[in-house]
């Protein structure tokens, strides 16, 4: 029943649903989708603002003090992940469209989410500072080291980085995180007393950047081009990846040693996936009637990972319990 609630409580959850079922029914076009445009570039310049204002230097240094933990993380996020998204692309490659094959290369060069995998590491009663810095430092790197990872691995697909994708990226990602930097001082006590209404800017903009590109695909004509059976193909690969994921990074914590509290940080940072970084960077990428079809393993992923982690996190704390007792 615990698990129940905390999955029929998570608001992330229902709004990403929503959003791929309100494209479906109802997608955004015309006027309203350049409206929508805007709207998006605006949501995505505030998300990675308030990330600025949020992360304090001083936590910054003092969990990338544990070099070992960190590293271990770095490694297997843009390492070991990457390459299960290489080879499970190589494998549906004749299976499922193009474009989808393309979203496990485009998934696996993702790092991991923030938000969520600090909550459920706390859930677990994890190592939550280590959590934190883990999350917040790959997304940083992530923002670089991402699309340049992409485009090599998917060169043959026709995308490459150009002087205008690079900028755009500065612009729309690591300019208002530099900007949340240097204002810190300032804007941090109003964001962190204001919690609630931040975190629905957070939610609401990686909502609309999925409803503009779900609604592109629509209009372009995903559900035909996408069969229930490659549907089928789509969901057995990524239950495959959740698999490998989330068992790898235990086994692993165990085989290196790491304190469980440390484990459970690897755990949760090393197999989740941030769509928080995924849907504005394949809408940078990508037009929007392909973008559509490149994030559907990344939002399917992203749900189940949200699904899977509830039940482990109260697992794993209650375990917990039960040794201390």
């Amino acid at each position: 029943m615990q698990t129940l609630r905390l999955i029929l409580t998570d608001k992330f959850i229902w709004l990403l649903s929503g959003a791929v079922l309100l494209a479906t029914l109802l997608p955004v076009q015309g006027l309203a989708k350049d409206v929508a445009g805007v709207l998006f570039n605006a949501g995505i310049f505030a998300v990675f603002l308030l990330h600025g204002i949020r992360l304090e230097r001083h936590e910054v240094r003092a969990g990338l003090g544990n070099i070992r933990l960190q590293g271990t993380i770095f490694i297997w996020v843009f390492g070991v992940m990457l390459a299960i998204g290489l080879l499970l692309s190589k494998a549906v490659d004749q299976l499922l469209p193009a474009d989808v094959v393309l979203g496990f290369l485009f998934l696996g060069v993702l790092p991991s989410t923030v938000q969520s995998a600090t909550s459920y590491c706390a859930i677990a009663r994890g190592n939550v500072a280590a959590s934190v810095v883990a999350s917040a430092f790959i997304n940083l790197v992530g923002v670089f080291l991402s699309p340049i990872l992409f485009a090599l691995l998917a060169s043959a697909a026709g995308v490459e980085i150009t002087s205008e994708t690079i900028i755009k990226l500065a612009a729309i990602l690591l300019l208002p995180f530099v900007l949340g930097q240097i204002f810190q001082k300032w804007l941090r006590p109003w964001v962190m007393a204001h919690k609630d209404v931040t975190g629905w800017i957070d939610r609401g903009a990686i909502a609309l950047a999925v409803y503009v590109s779900f609604s592109a695909a629509i209009i372009a004509g995903m559900w035909s081009r996408v069969s229930v059976t490659e549907f089928i193909w789509l969901a057995a690969a990524l239950l495959l990846w959740l698999g490998m994921a989330f068992g790898g990074t235990w086994l692993l914590g165990g085989m290196m040693g790491f304190a469980r509290g440390d484990r459970k940080t690897l755990l949760f940072s090393g197999a989740q996936k941030s769509i928080a970084i995924g849907a504005p960077l394949a809408a940078i990428l990508f037009t929007p009637e392909r973008a559509g079809l490149v994030i559907l393993p990344l939002i399917f992923y992203h749900l189940a990972q949200l699904f899977l982690s509830a039940p482990l996190a109260l697992r794993l704390a209650e375990d917990d319990k039960l040794e201390l007792s």
